[in-house]
């Protein structure tokens, strides 16, 4: 009797590594990597352990010390570990030392990053940025890919350009990026025409870091379907909607989430994507306030706009997720000062979160908390611009 073989394969298993250095205190370390956890989970495999050294800098040649290097050796025997991803990003010689160190498949935080985009991809201009983005990064990395790819196909880090030999070559790499380029000069157009097609109605967009609930937002707000789940970068492409309220026309725009560490590749390859965020009128600056690391999440949103040059704009900041935020409770008798993890969300909302006034609110889009002033804000602020943009239509409102 012949044996059926199951076509269901079992997720990767992988070890997370990062360093406290100079820069980077054991609490950030340990937020990075639950980050990277996050990430490594939404690539499709399972963070089994992970582990931290203290170093000044990372070693030059194997990004950890020699005895950690060995402890991570007898992990990776002793339990069968098919990848280990590394909090930073690795130089093509760390690359080479540690897959020949470990004997597994080696990632880097760009490579996983570029992996779950490649994965997200579906428009053809998505898919054209994501391939550039990988080739860049693949460049400088080609001696690692020939032995590579001649151990290990497929799985987490090797989707796109990373599955044949014959694109290693260097001379088809540059042609193929050259192309790439090309191609999306011409899409850029495209979109720039369409923008310009929409004519001068009120812009808003809606920013933050990923895995905030923007999309979610977008569909209460817009009454449309665009896809939202709890995993980082559920939305690559930028959708616009036509949205109506009260007899106010403008349109509403919901992009890529930022996130920290995001790699130059990306950052480069979406920037015309990100054109939306540019020509807006408003930026709605969605914040997930039941994030541990919520501030820092903020920095990196408000960091990556500057590195756009996207600057006087309106901004609302939305904390949303207001239904899953919860604090520590702090004892009557403890002289411990207060901080931000022992404050209800009322105390919260008294600091500075809650003085920017008309342009702050407090939302649930899950349980559609406030949504109802959101938009109220919504529409004062874009009736501003519109009265302004189009006087002639001031007796309508």
């Amino acid at each position: 009797m012949s044996k059926e073989l199951s076509t269901i394969s079992e997720p990767e298993k992988a070890v997370l590594v990062g360093i406290i250095s100079s820069g980077q205190d054991e609490r950030k370390t340990n937020e990075y990597l639950e980050e990277l956890a996050f990430l490594t989970e939404t690539a499709g495999a399972v963070p089994v352990k992970w582990f931290v050294q203290r170093l000044d800098v990372a070693h030059p040649r194997t990004f950890v010390g020699t005895g950690k290097l060995t402890e991570l050796q007898n992990y990776v025997i002793e339990n069968a570990i098919d990848l280990v991803i590394f909090d930073d990003e690795l130089t093509p010689s760390q690359l080479r030392n540690l897959e020949k160190a470990l004997e597994c498949k080696i990632l880097d935080r760009t490579n996983l990053i570029l992996d779950i985009f490649a994965k997200r991809a579906h428009t053809s201009y998505a898919k054209t940025q994501v391939e550039l983005a990988q080739y860049q990064y693949i460049l400088p990395r080609l001696t690692r890919l020939w032995t590579h790819l001649e151990r290990q196909r497929g799985g987490i880090g090797l989707r796109g350009p990373g599955e044949t030999e014959l694109e290693t070559d260097r001379r088809i790499i540059r042609d193929k990026i050259a192309l790439l380029k090309e191609q999306l000069i011409k899409i850029d157009r495209q979109m720039a025409t369409q923008r310009k097609g929409r004519g001068n109605m009120v812009r808003v967009s809606l920013v933050g870091y990923t895995n905030v609930g923007k999309s979610t937002i977008m569909n209460l707000l817009s009454k449309s379907e665009v896809f939202a789940e709890n995993k980082l970068f559920a939305t690559l492409d930028t959708t616009v909607r036509k949205m109506v309220i009260g007899n106010l026309p403008f349109l509403l725009s919901d992009t890529v989430g930022f996130i920290r560490k995001l790699p130059h590749h990306l950052v480069e390859s979406f920037k015309s994507t990100l054109d939306e965020v540019r020509e807006a009128d408003i930026l709605l600056h969605v914040v997930d306030i039941s994030h541990a690391a919520f501030e820092d999440q903020m920095a990196t949103v408000s960091q990556t706009l500057s590195d756009l040059e996207v600057k006087d704009k309106l901004v609302i900041v939305v904390f949303n997720k207001v239904d899953a935020y919860s604090h520590i409770e702090k004892e009557e008798d403890d002289l411990t000062p207060r901080v931000k993890e022992n404050l209800t969300l009322e105390e919260l909302k008294q600091t500075w979160m809650g003085r920017g006034g008309s342009h702050t609110i407090f939302i649930s889009a899950t349980q559609k908390t406030n949504i109802d002033e959101l938009r109220e804000m919504l529409y004062a602020e874009v009736k501003k611009i519109h009265a302004i943009r189009y006087p002639y239509d001031n007796f309508l409102f």
